[in-house]
């Protein structure tokens, strides 16, 4: 997902985007959800969010983080 549409999902959930970094803001939109703000945080590609809007991503992310 690229940054422009995860700003428009950040907007609609009353989240301010600013100038945050996209694992930051995702992080964010998930804390509005109510859910846990775990986004490219599991590097053992370990997740039981099926669902998860961001999974695609967030694999790819804790990859390159580590």
């Amino acid at each position: 997902m690229n940054m422009k549409e995860i700003r428009a999902i950040a907007k609609a959930q009353g989240v301010k985007p600013l100038k945050r970094k996209k694992a930051d803001l995702i992080r964010s939109i998930q804390l509005s959800e109510g859910n846990v703000d775990c986004f490219a945080s599991s590097q053992q590609q370990a997740c039981n969010q099926m669902n998860c809007l961001w999974r695609d991503d967030c694999f790819g992310q804790a990859i390159k983080a580590a």
